[in-house]
């Protein structure tokens, strides 16, 4: 998905890359197709063990934040189980660990940098049965906010993108039923949904001197859908 053709691209483009994800085999034929990328493989939740090993790998200067849980359930529904889940959740993967940790390597090196979290469309726009998604979202875009305000002194710069549905494998399994899609795309003016490139250039945008004067924003990557 996503982060998979950040890391690559990246990669590609000259950079050192380390790749974290909590799934040994994902990370194994990653290296397989992209050698020299480095990984972890470790669960964010444990905070102790992502501390040490982002710690020992950095300093960095760049981070993509790309990580979510889709509970999709309607307000009168809502359990407390889901809330439990992804509230947190969210704070493990976006605050301390591990942007806590790299931003203060960055400070510590007197080193610019930028942070890219992958938020979505609906941290915007209500959606049917998204209440938490839409929640966490919309905290996500906050958050982000309030991290580039006390770290632009510092010279880092935190951004969003906020993609409409996009066409990685899970999401043209999800939405390739036209009846389905049909009143999703209806709401897009460009008349598609996004595809992974498309994602992956905005975010190498916002972590480039080419968006220098960038900080605190939300680039929507959404055909228009909130124009609609």
């Amino acid at each position: 998905g996503i982060g998979r053709a950040v890391t690559m691209a990246l990669s590609r483009a000259g950079a050192r890359v380390t790749a974290l994800s909590r799934t040994a085999a994902d990370l194994e034929s990653l290296t397989r197709e992209c050698p020299g990328i480095e990984t972890l493989c470790l669960d964010l939740a444990d905070w102790e063990a992502v501390e040490a090993a982002v710690g020992a790998a950095g300093p960095f200067e760049l981070l993509v934040n790309n990580a979510a849980v889709a509970e999709l359930q309607s307000f009168l529904e809502g359990t407390r189980s889901a809330l439990q889940r992804i509230l947190p959740f969210l704070f493990f993967f976006y605050s301390p660990p591990p942007s806590q940790i790299v931003a203060r390597q960055m400070i510590a090196q007197g080193l610019p940098g930028a942070i890219v979290n992958v938020s979505s469309q609906a941290s915007k726009r209500a959606l049917r049965d998204h209440a938490v998604y839409c929640s966490t979202k919309s905290a996500l875009d906050m958050l982000s906010k309030v991290m580039a305000m006390e770290l632009g002194p510092h010279k880092i710069r935190v951004n969003t993108v906020n993609p409409t549905v996009v066409m990685t494998d899970m999401g043209r399994i999800n939405w390739s039923d036209p009846q389905k899609s049909a009143a999703m795309i209806n709401r897009i003016p460009l008349g598609k949904f996004a595809e992974v490139d498309d994602v992956v250039n905005s975010i190498l945008f916002l972590l480039s001197d080419k968006s220098a004067m960038t900080t605190g924003s939300s680039l929507m990557i959404d055909g228009g859908f909130l124009v609609s």
